[in-house]
């Protein structure tokens, strides 16, 4: 299922009619990598996953606020 939603979230990635339908669609991307990388982890019983599962995170998170105040102020750094 979280595959599928991969799929579902790389078509309106590629065929979103605005910019702001992409953003959501790649941080919504990568929400369900993240759930892969969490039950990936589960299955083999080890906390390396959930670290780089957290990392991912706040990597995703910092890079859709800077992308989406680029589109809406054309500057990330004031």
């Amino acid at each position: 299922m979280i595959a599928l939603a991969i799929v579902l979230n790389a078509l309106r990635l590629f065929l979103g009619p605005s910019r702001g339908d992409r953003i959501l669609a790649l941080d919504t991307m990568l929400i369900n990598a993240i759930a892969l990388i969490v039950l990936f982890g589960i299955y083999e019983n080890t906390g390396f996953y959930f670290e780089a599962a957290l990392l991912l995170a706040m990597v995703g998170f910092v890079g859709t606020v800077a992308y989406t105040k680029f589109l809406l102020r054309g500057d990330i750094v004031e």
